[in-house]
């Protein structure tokens, strides 16, 4: 034992690559496996009188995909959904993590963390069907606001709310990063709020912004819960696989179905990270 340890001391290496050997093995196995089996199987198909699996290579599933309208207005009205929380996610992050950053005392930005962090320690069902208390005809958004109701809107609300505190705390982080000299070294120089922010805040801004649009598009796109208690009969990509894998009982068109979040997916990151979001995270 001591040999091996002296060994293992002298190539550092080595010790690196056992170390990480258990963690890499199950990321192998149970994450990418995974993919690899979903992709394998999404060019399967179902019998359609026995109902039993067909383990041949066809392209079916994926050309039903993409010649049927409804499969493709599921997919886009899911992308634009998914973008569309974002983008609200954006809009009440920044000024809440800028406050949290740069204007709230050392003291108070624990405080304010945790009190980002805290809805993420309640249940997701709870949180999800509280809003539907609310969304609820006659409930209380509908006597104050006259709405939204169940539908497209309701779930972008909730996804929204639920999402937020994965878009503040990446931007808090950047821009707590951002020293306070350069502000005012643009204060110094006579540049005006705009122009700070475009020359100074931006550049830090934007790829904390892309992190955690990471987090905020990639769950609203795979999303399915959320559109089933507050969505009333709207579908997103997310309802389509779970109703192929439960009452329709085809496997091979619901793995198929779940490819095309995980290749939006691929191709967002492949578009954000010159940004330098992925060092953000």
């Amino acid at each position: 034992m001591a040999r091996l340890g002296s060994y293992l001391h002298r190539h550092p290496r080595l010790r690196l690559a056992g170390l990480l050997s258990a963690p890499l093995l199950w990321l192998v196995v149970a994450y990418l496996g995974a993919l690899a089996v979903l992709l394998v199987s999404a060019f399967w198909t179902v019998n359609g009188f026995t109902g039993e699996v067909v383990r041949q290579f066809s392209l079916g599933n994926f050309r039903t995909i993409l010649t049927e309208e409804v499969y493709r207005n599921v997919a886009l009205r899911s992308v634009g959904v998914a973008a569309a929380v974002t983008a609200i996610c954006v809009v009440a992050a920044v000024p809440m993590a800028f406050f949290m950053a740069k204007v709230a005392s050392a003291r108070s930005r624990h405080w304010l963390v945790i009190a980002i962090l805290t809805p993420l320690w309640a249940s997701y069902l709870v949180k999800a069907y509280a809003w539907r208390i609310l969304l609820a005809n006659n409930g209380p958004m509908d006597t104050l606001f006259g709405g939204p109701g169940y539908g497209l809107p309701a779930t972008i609300l909730v996804l929204a709310y639920m999402w937020l505190p994965y878009m503040i705390l990446p931007v808090y982080a950047g821009l707590e990063r951002l020293p306070d000299s350069l502000l005012e070294a643009s204060a110094d120089l006579g540049a005006r709020a705009g122009r700070t922010f475009r020359s100074v805040v931006l550049p830090i801004l934007i790829p904390s912004v892309f992190a955690g649009s990471i987090f905020t598009f990639s769950l609203s796109l795979g999303d399915y819960i959320t559109v089933q208690i507050v969505g009333g009969k709207t579908q997103l990509i997310g309802n389509l696989v779970y109703a192929n894998i439960g009452a329709a009982n085809n496997l091979p068109f619901a793995a198929a179905i779940a490819t095309v979040p995980v290749l939006i997916m691929v191709i967002y990151l492949l578009a954000v990270r010159r940004s330098g979001a992925l060092e953000e995270l």
